[in-house]
């Protein structure tokens, strides 16, 4: 259900009535088909088409959907469920964001755990490709065409946000994140697809890893590592990894061509999950530095 949420043009709460959404303010936006609702307006986006490609979207969700990152979702699964039980002024049921949800796998996947409730999940992406797969991978889920720049929501209105791969945005994230309220944040890790990018760049670059220790708003409780190897059996699913990246744009021709002559390879996936938990104001006073 898409509720709780706020006009990206004049920040009034929306109203769903049959199936708009609608502001006091005369401001509309119409539901698709599949369930999701567009609330990024033209003067918030930064290009014509904004986000994942929907070449791109169907790449990661072809991949996605072979099951061969579900020790990430596992890992991720674990990480939540440990932080709702040593976060007091959590119960079973959370609300959660998924802040860049691409095509929904891993959101998808959290809501069919039985650990938790998610008593409200919302699922967010600036592609309008990505959030259209997602609405068609699970319609109970709510799914929105949104910016982290410009959250939609009011403050206060989520217990948990996953930023996967994604770009966070540390003001709006403690603006609609409740008291005790904490943020998961996966980044790819030194060894991440190493075996990939060997054979698209000449000479592998040193990877530089986020540094989340002293975002003003917000401490660091834990980082954690999961690291694992797969297997890639066909030229197409190597192409759809490859798509899925940064490097379909950024490796030299002559590396895209040597993927392409390649049938298999297997490869490392190296992922860290960043926790981090939103200061309480209390905190901040004792603390203003922080």
């Amino acid at each position: 259900m898409l509720n709780d949420l706020i006009c990206p043009l004049d920040s009034s709460p929306l109203t769903l009535k049959e199936r708009t959404l609608i502001c006091q303010n005369g401001h509309s936006f119409d539901l698709a088909k599949t369930g999701y609702a567009n609330l990024l307006p033209v003067q918030n986006k930064r290009s014509k088409d904004p986000g994942d490609s929907k070449a791109m979207v169907q790449a990661r969700q072809a991949f996605l959907n072979s099951q061969a990152y579900l020790p990430i979702a596992q890992k991720l699964h674990q990480i939540l469920t440990e932080q709702i039980g040593l976060t007091e002024s959590l119960n079973d049921d959370i609300r959660l964001l998924d802040a860049g949800c691409g095509e929904g796998y891993y959101l998808s996947y959290l809501a069919t755990q039985e650990d938790y409730q998610l008593k409200s999940s919302v699922g967010l992406d600036i592609s309008k490709w990505a959030v259209a797969a997602a609405s068609k991978r699970n319609k109970a889920l709510s799914w929105l065409v949104a910016s982290n720049a410009h959250l939609p929501m009011p403050e206060n209105r989520f217990d948990a946000i996953l930023c996967l791969f994604g770009f966070p945005v540390w003001s709006e994230f403690e603006r609609v994140l409740s008291d005790q309220g904490f943020i998961v944040v996966a980044d790819s890790g030194e060894d991440h697809l190493l075996e990939l990018r060997q054979v698209l760049y000449p000479e592998i670059r040193p990877h530089k890893a986020p540094n989340y220790d002293g975002i003003s708003g917000f401490k660091l409780i834990s980082s954690q590592s999961i690291r694992f190897s797969f297997e890639v059996n066909t030229q197409q699913a190597l192409m759809d990894l490859l798509a899925m990246t940064p490097h379909m744009h950024k490796a030299p021709y002559a590396g895209r061509k040597a993927i392409e002559a390649l049938t298999h390879l297997r490869l490392t996936a190296d992922v860290t999950f960043s926790l981090l938990q939103k200061q309480s104001n209390t905190e901040l006073e004792n603390n203003p530095n922080a």
